[in-house]
């Protein structure tokens, strides 16, 4: 899951970025990529792959998965850069001298850091459930490797007479992939520049609505 998310946020992050900040025949060029790839779903991608290194392990598995990951992140990556690069900071910084590099890094990533974050956990999110769609039809996770759709899969014959050993490994799913979910959001708010200055100006009103109400005590 981790590998995965890994890898489609490098690639999605830097193949969106460049697509979205040079335009042009790059952007052609790299939608065209993108749109290749999304033509075939997933989960067909997926069960090639594991059907033929399925057997080289968990680890593995999780990196050829990445490679084909991180389309819906570029698109999304894409259509941020070409907000932000018409931006009035982005233009003071291209007016200013500043080169392409120091405006990606400096100014347009961090605005679009928020994006970025709940892309990546929601992509984490996927990845487990499309782990575990392809453990359950034995294209995924094999022994001696354990894996939440592995064990379903395993114990599915056990579902009228021991039904915990079917249900838990499911409900371990749905928790965890909330859990990737709300650390997301979380991580968005710590790490996005338009949410802290949202903060701040609710802040800012609270203490002044506390100091009103101080004042007419």
């Amino acid at each position: 899951m981790f590998i995965i998310g890994a890898i489609a946020a490098t690639l999605g992050t830097v193949i969106g970025s460049i697509a979205g900040y040079f335009r042009g025949w790059v952007d052609a060029i790299l939608m065209r990529l993108v749109d290749f790839i999304i033509t075939v779903p997933v989960i067909i991608i997926g069960s090639v792959i594991g059907f033929h290194f399925g057997n080289k392990g968990a680890a593995f598995l999780a990196l050829l998965l990445g490679l084909f990951s991180w389309t819906g992140l570029s698109r999304l990556v894409r259509g941020e850069f070409l907000t932000l690069r018409e931006r009035e900071f982005v233009d003071a910084s291209r007016v200013a001298g500043a080169s392409n590099r120091r405006i990606i890094f400096k100014h347009i990533l961090p605005n679009a850091v928020g994006v970025i974050i709940v892309s990546v956990t929601l992509l984490m999110s996927g990845a487990i459930l499309l782990e575990t769609a392809l453990s359950y039809l034995g294209f995924g996770v094999t022994s001696p490797d354990v894996s939440l759709g592995l064990l379903i899969s395993n114990y599915q014959d056990a579902f009228t007479t021991r039904p915990w050993l079917f249900w838990y490994p499911g409900l371990f799913i749905i928790v965890i992939a909330l859990c990737i979910n709300f650390i997301g959001d979380g991580l968005r708010d710590a790490f996005d520049p338009r949410q802290r200055r949202r903060l701040s100006r609710k802040e800012k009103a609270n203490a002044r609505a506390m100091q009103s109400r101080s004042e007419l005590a």
